[in-house]
């Protein structure tokens, strides 16, 4: 159950106007990063969005991306004021505050799809890489990071002269996982109620690109 009583993963108006599942939730989100791709984008961030958005809000996605300033998430999946929550982090790492905001948003909003978006040159997957290679680690909470990404980065190998690349999908690939055997999360993702999927974000040309068959 939700915070409010509410079952986790129980469908908001939204949703149900949207089709109310995990796979309508993630077409309406690509289809938003199509138009974007194509310079034909609909919503625009002006304050009439903001003032109708302003009562209950009923998202269908939530979508946890890296901090890097080329990869704003709103605008790349061309989505308007409470059309979908947004969580950033180095290297989209979770701690606990993520995975509660997660859980809080599939549980009390009834939010049906996950996305863990990673993009090309991510910076953390680099710093990693770097640190990992000289053999020093980061001090202050940039350790954190560090840990967290160093299990993708040695699971492809240090010497692979793509590392960078297959890093930071195998990153994804980990973040996606452990979200879908989150305590509050496993069960709505087991049912079918709820998606956990992961995506590539192309800093070139603004694609987005699902990492594995959903």
């Amino acid at each position: 159950m939700g915070w409010s009583g509410r079952p986790l993963g129980a469908a908001s108006e939204r949703e149900r106007q949207a089709g109310g599942t995990p796979r309508a939730a993630l077409a309406d989100l690509l289809a938003g990063n199509r138009r974007f791709v194509s310079g034909q984008p609909v919503h625009g961030h002006d304050v009439t969005a903001a003032a109708a958005a302003s009562g209950d809000q009923q998202p269908y996605a939530v979508v946890l991306g890296c901090i890097d300033s080329r990869v704003p998430l709103e605008a790349i999946f061309d989505q308007t004021f409470g059309a979908i929550c947004v969580i950033r982090t180095g290297g989209h790492v979770l701690d606990r505050a993520v995975c509660g905001s997660i859980e809080y948003v599939v549980g009390q909003l009834g939010v049906p799809l996950v996305m863990v978006l990673g993009h090309e040159r991510c910076g953390a997957v680099g710093a990693t890489v770097d640190a990992l290679r000289a053999g020093v680690r980061p001090g202050g909470s940039l350790a954190h990071l560090v840990d967290e990404i160093a299990p993708a980065v040695l699971a492809v190998g240090l010497t692979d002269p793509a590392v960078l690349a297959l890093a930071i999908r195998q990153h994804v690939r980990r973040t996606v996982d452990a979200l879908r055997v989150d305590d509050l999360l496993a069960g709505p993702v087991a049912a079918g109620r709820v998606a956990v999927v992961g995506g590539l974000y192309d800093l070139a040309t603004g694609e987005v690109a699902l990492i594995d068959p959903v």
